[in-house]
């Protein structure tokens, strides 16, 4: 009986004392429910405002290719020269020419051939061969060929042989041989003093079927050969070495001008005519 009554006056000493126990302690105790809820819930996002229409991913990360999207107003875009067009003044072939800045492949002997071909037996070979044989005609270049038409025709027929015989040459049998590349390349821009020296050069300069440049030993033995088998067919009072040479030169000085014209004919036609192409 006194075992129990005292403890029921510690039990109630002890509950006042709970009773009178500050508040800034029983702020500090940990409420277990509230800790329970702190850990078993992850932080909630900040919230948004409604109004807003939400950013996509483009809009909330930076673009790392926007600088190389900007044009660049320092390095405007390089001029591109004129292309080469097949025919010069609509009339004249230029299959041999490449454009300005193009690296085709290398021709194979078939596509050599077939520029040959083509060069040979375009109307416009005929229309060049009878002006050139008019003017031989009238300025007694072979005075045994005679004069009037039968002189005129003796013109022809030789001048049309000449033409194909070089052409094979120096187009199609002489590159197969050494494996160059008898096309001619645009410089495109440049000086005219430059363009002009470059392409003239090109008779004696050309690249191989690895693209390195050297000597031109189609154009320059194909032209030899072509004109060593026309002695075959002209007057025997021109063949002399001196005539042989003079009809050398003007074969390959031909070809020069030729590709002198190829040179600056896309800007004659651009400035000139104003045709694009």
């Amino acid at each position: 009986m006194r075992f129990s009554s005292r403890l029921t006056s510690a039990a109630f000493i002890s509950l006042i004392l709970s009773l009178r126990l500050p508040a800034s302690l029983r702020s500090q105790e940990p409420n277990s429910s509230t800790a329970l809820a702190s850990t078993a819930q992850p932080e909630a996002p900040a919230p948004q405002n409604p109004s807003a229409p939400p950013q996509s991913s483009s809009q909330a990360q930076p673009n790392p290719n926007a600088a190389s999207q900007t044009p660049d107003t320092n390095n405007p875009p390089k001029h591109q020269p004129p292309p080469q067009p097949k025919r010069i003044l609509g009339i004249m072939p230029n299959y041999r020419a490449v454009s300005a800045g193009q690296i085709p492949p290398p021709p194979t002997p078939r596509e050599a051939f077939v520029i040959a071909t083509k060069n040979s037996f375009d109307y416009s070979a005929f229309v060049f061969v009878g002006v050139t044989s008019l003017l031989a005609e009238g300025t007694d270049a072979h005075t045994q060929l005679g004069k009037g038409v039968g002189g005129y025709w003796a013109y022809y027929w030789r001048g049309c042989l000449d033409k194909t015989d070089g052409n094979y040459w120096v187009d199609w049998a002489m590159p197969t041989v050494f494996h160059q590349d008898e096309r001619y390349y645009a410089m495109g821009e440049g000086g005219i003093f430059k363009r002009g020296i470059y392409a003239a050069s090109r008779e004696l300069i050309t690249p191989d079927y690895h693209g390195k440049n050297g000597f031109n030993a189609s154009e320059v033995l194909g032209r030899g050969i072509s004109q060593a088998i026309s002695l075959a067919y002209y007057p025997s009072k021109t063949q002399t070495p001196s005539a042989f040479g003079e009809k050398y030169a003007y074969a390959v000085g031909r070809d020069a001008i030729t590709n002198v014209f190829r040179e600056f004919w896309p800007d004659i036609n651009q400035h000139l005519f104003h045709r694009h192409h």
